[in-house]
C-alpha cells in the first residue's frame, strides 16, 4: 500500500524547503548562514584531516570554497561597497588561495589560519544585526 520515499523525493523536498526559506529571510540572514556554513565546512575539513579521511577533507574544503566563491564573493557590492567591499574581496581571494593550498598539502595550520581570518568577519557581521536591533530598543527605552 505504502512504499518508502526514494532519496530523490527526499532531496526534492529539501530543495523546496531551502528555496522557500530563502524567500522568507533577509539578506543579512543569508550572509550569516553563509558564514556559518563556511566555518562549519572548515571545522569538518579539519576534523576529517585529523582522522585521515582525505575524501571527507576534500569535500569539506570544496564546500568552503563554493561558499566563498559563489556566495560571499559574489554577494559583495563592488560598485557601491567602496573600500570595505575591496578589502573583503581581497580577503576572500586570499582565503580561496590558502584553502586550495591547504587541500593540496593536507595542511591543518592553513585551514586554521583561514578559520581565524573568517571568524572575526562573521562575528562582526552578526554584530551589525544585533546593533540594529538594540539601537531602536535603547531609543525607545529612553523615550
Amino acid at each position: 500500500m505504502f512504499r518508502t520515499a526514494s532519496p530523490r523525493s527526499a532531496d526534492a523536498y529539501r530543495r523546496i524547503n531551502v528555496e522557500t526559506s530563502m524567500h522568507t529571510i533577509d539578506q543579512h540572514q543569508i550572509v550569516s548562514l553563509l558564514f556559518d556554513g563556511m566555518l562549519q565546512a572548515l571545522a569538518t575539513a579539519r576534523g576529517a584531516l585529523a582522522r585521515g579521511d582525505v575524501p571527507g577533507k576534500c569535500n569539506a574544503v570544496a564546500r568552503a570554497l563554493r561558499i566563498l566563491e559563489e556566495g560571499l564573493s559574489t554577494g559583495l557590492d563592488r560598485v557601491d561597497g567602496g573600500e570595505l567591499a575591496e578589502n573583503l574581496a581581497a580577503l576572500y581571494d586570499y582565503c580561496t588561495r590558502r584553502l586550495i593550498l591547504a587541500n593540496a598539502q593536507n595542511d591543518d595550520a592553513i585551514l586554521q589560519e583561514v578559520q581565524r581570518l573568517i571568524e572575526p568577519v562573521a562575528e562582526g557581521w552578526k554584530a551589525i544585526k544585533q546593533g540594529a536591533v538594540a539601537a531602536p530598543a535603547a531609543a525607545h527605552a529612553g523615550a
